[in-house]
C-alpha cells in the first residue's frame, strides 16, 4: 500500500484538507491487519492461488468470473493514481508535460512487468523499501527548516475539519478504506505465497504498522507545502496553486525546498515507490483475468505458455485503461479513494460470505452483485462525471450525496446474498422446487463439495491411524530392548 499514489495523497490531503480527511494511513492500517489477522490465514490454509479461488468454488466459474469488474475497476483506478503521482514528479524532474510524464511512465511500469512478471515485483519492492525509508527520512528536516517555511500560517488548519452535514459521507468513506481494502488481489498475492498460515499473518501485521509508519514523512511534507510562502522560493507558477497542481504538493516541496542533491534523492524515493506499486497493480488483474477466467472458464485445455501471453495482454490493457484515467482525472487522493469504492460495496460481501457463511450460492451470489452495482452507478460520482439517478437523504445540489448510500448499498449486498441463497437452497432441499430449474447447480456443487470434504477427513483419520499403529509398534520395539537390557 505504500506507493507513490500513498505518498502523493497523503501529502496531498495533509497539505489542503488538514488530518482528519488524512485518513487513509491510518484506516488502512487497520484493513491490513484484519485482513492479515482474519482472511489471510483463512485463505492460506485453503490452498487458494489468487483471491478468486474460493468465490469461483463456491458460486461457479461463470458466475465468479463477473466479480472481476469490480477487481479490475479498483486495480485501474489505483494504478491510475500511481501514475498520477509520478506523472506529477516527473514533470518536476525533467520540466516535461504532466500527461507526457504519465504516458512514459506508464509505458516503463507496464514494459518490465510484462517482461519480468512477478519477479519484477518482487525485486522493485525491495528497493521500494530501501529508498522510502532512506530519502523521505533525510528530506524532511531540509524541508522544515527552510526560511520560506512558517508553521504559524497552518497551526488553526493543519488538524481540519468536518461538518455536521459531512458527518454521514465522512463515515461511509471510513468504512469504505477499512473494509474496501480486504478484497485485494494484490494484498493476497503476497500472503498466498507464504509458506504458513502463521507467517502470513506475522507478514501482514508488520505491512501494517510499516505502512503507518511510512505515512508520517509525506504527511509532515504536506503541512510544509502548506505553510510554505511559494513566492520566497525559486517557483515561478500560479499562487495560490490551483486545485489541479495540488496533488503535486510531495514533489513541489522536495524541489524547491531541499537543497539540489536531497531534492534527487527524494523525487527519486517518489519513483520508486511509484514503480513499485504499478507494476503490483497492473500484474494483479492480468493474474486473474488469465488464471481464473482465461484459463479456468474460457479455455480450460489452454496451455501454460498460452496462459502467460494472456496475462502480459491483461497487463497491457489495465496499464492502458490507468494512464488514461490519470490524464482525466487530476486528484492522486481522489483516486486512491475510487480504488476501493466498488471493493467495499461488492467484493467485501461477497468474499466475506464465501468464506464464513457456509450456505452462499451462486443465486444469493448475483442477486447482491446487481442489487449493489445497480445502487452505486445510481448515486452517481463526481470525480468520473456521472450524474445521480437517486437522490438519497440529504442530498443536495452543491454538496451532492450526503447519505452513507455506499455502506447502504454493502448491507444490501449481504442482505440479499444470505436472504436468496437460504431461500433457493430451501427450496430445492424440501423440493417444493424440482432441482431441474437448479439452472446453476448448486445443490450439485454442495453435494461435490460435502464428498470431497468427507474423503478428505477419510484421509486424514488413515493417516492418523497410520501413525497411530506405528507408534505402537515403535513403543513395543522400545519395551522389548529394554526388557533384553534388563534380562
Amino acid at each position: 500500500m505504500s506507493g507513490g499514489g500513498y505518498l502523493n495523497g497523503t501529502a496531498e490531503a495533509m497539505a489542503y484538507s488538514g488530518l482528519v480527511w488524512t485518513n487513509v494511513p491510518v484506516l488502512y492500517c487497520i484493513s491490513i491487519t484484519i485482513a492479515g489477522v482474519f482472511y489471510a490465514p483463512k485463505m492460506r490454509r485453503g490452498g487458494y492461488i489468487t483471491m478468486f479461488d474460493p468465490i469461483q468454488a463456491k458460486v461457479g466459474g461463470r458466475a465468479g468470473s463477473m466479480l472481476f469488474f469490480p477487481q479490475l475497476m479498483g486495480d485501474v483506478f489505483w494504478t491510475a493514481a500511481i501514475l498520477s503521482a509520478l506523472g506529477s514528479t516527473m514533470s518536476l524532474i525533467l520540466d516535461l508535460d504532466p500527461v507526457l510524464s504519465i504516458i512514459v511512465s506508464s509505458c516503463v511500469s507496464v514494459f518490465y512487468t510484462f517482461i519480468g512478471g512477478l519477479y519484477s515485483v518482487a525485486y522493485t519492492d525491495v528497493i521500494q523499501l530501501i529508498c522510502l525509508s532512506v530519502g523521505l527520512i533525510v528530506s524532511c528536516p531540509f524541508a522544515f527548516f527552510h526560511p520560506s517555511v512558517d508553521l504559524s500560517r497552518v497551526q488553526d488548519t493543519w488538524v481540519g475539519e468536518i461538518h455536521r452535514n459531512q458527518i454521514g459521507s465522512y463515515a461511509d468513506l471510513c468504512c469504505q478504506i477499512i473494509f474496501g481494502g480486504l478484497p485485494w488481489q494484490v494484498f493476497y498475492q503476497r500472503v498466498l505465497a507464504c509458506k504458513t498460515p502463521s507467517i502470513a499473518r506475522t507478514s501482514s501485521i508488520l505491512a501494517a504498522l510499516c505502512s503507518l509508519l511510512l505515512a508520517i514523512p509525506p504527511a509532515a511534507v504536506g503541512i510544509v507545502g502548506s505553510a510554505t510562502d511559494w513566492n520566497a522560493t525559486t517557483y515561478d507558477g500560479e499562487i495560490p496553486i490551483p486545485k489541479e497542481y495540488h496533488s503535486f504538493v510531495l514533489p513541489m516541496v522536495l524541489n524547491y525546498l531541499c537543497p539540489l542533491p536531497v531534492a534527487v534523492l527524494g523525487l527519486g524515493v517518489v519513483a520508486a515507490a511509484v514503480m513499485s506499486s504499478a507494476d503490483s497493480s497492473v500484474l494483479s488483474s492480468g493474474t486473474i483475468f488469465a488464471k481464473n477466467i482465461y484459463k479456468d472458464v474460457i479455455r480450460p485445455q489452454a496451455s501454460d505458455r498460452e496462459v502467460m501471453w494472456v496475462l502480459r495482454g491483461g497487463i497491457l490493457v489495465t496499464g492502458t485503461l490507468s494512464c488514461v484515467l490519470a490524464i482525466m482525472v487530476k486528484t492522486v487522493y481522489g483516486l486512491y479513494y475510487m480504488c476501493s469504492d466498488l471493493m467495499y460495496v461488492i467484493l467485501f460481501p461477497q468474499l466475506t460470505c464465501v468464506l464464513w457463511i457456509g450456505f452462499t450460492n451462486t443465486y444469493g451470489s448475483l442477486t447482491g452483485y446487481i442489487l449493489s452495482l445497480f445502487l452505486r452507478v445510481a448515486a452517481g460520482d463526481v470525480l468520473l462525471g456521472i450524474p445521480p439517478l437517486i437522490h438519497f437523504p440529504y442530498y443536495t445540489e452543491a454538496d451532492g450525496q450526503l447519505f452513507p448510500f455506499k455502506t447502504l448499498a454493502m448491507v444490501v449486498n449481504f442482505v440479499a446474498i444470505l436472504s436468496v441463497s437460504a431461500f433457493t437452497r430451501l427450496i430445492f432441499r424440501r423440493g417444493w422446487l424440482s432441482t431441474r430449474w437448479d439452472v446453476f447447480n448448486v445443490i450439485k456443487r454442495e453435494e461435490d463439495a460435502k464428498r470431497t470434504e468427507e474423503r478428505g477427513e477419510n484421509l486424514m483419520m488413515k493417516e492418523r491411524d497410520h501413525g497411530n499403529r506405528d507408534l505402537d509398534y515403535a513403543q513395543n520395539e522400545k519395551m522389548k530392548l529394554r526388557d533384553n537390557d534388563m534380562q
